[in-house]
């Protein structure tokens, strides 16, 4: 009886270790996953909207004159009406 105490003993003990390493990993892949998605969204552009238009763009690819942000010269002539 003693024998099969400590073997059972033993067991849980290795299937708790296993099971508190493996949930350990789990949570370093959730926070590398983390990690990753909060770069991806600090590397995106900001959106802009045209006032002409009213679509959406990249600010890097949009006009600004006169504190108004444009897709494109011709939106900024026509609504600055130039």
């Amino acid at each position: 009886m003693g024998k099969f105490l400590l073997w059972a003993v033993i067991i849980l003990a290795v299937l708790f270790v296993s099971r508190v390493l493996s949930h350990q990993k789990a949570q370093a892949r959730q926070a590398a996953a983390r990690r990753q998605a909060d770069d991806a969204r600090t590397a995106s552009e900001t959106m802009v909207r045209c006032a002409h238009c009213r679509i959406y763009l990249p600010r890097s690819e949009a006009y600004q004159s006169q504190g108004k942000t444009w897709c494109c010269a011709e939106h900024a002539r026509l609504g600055l009406g130039k």
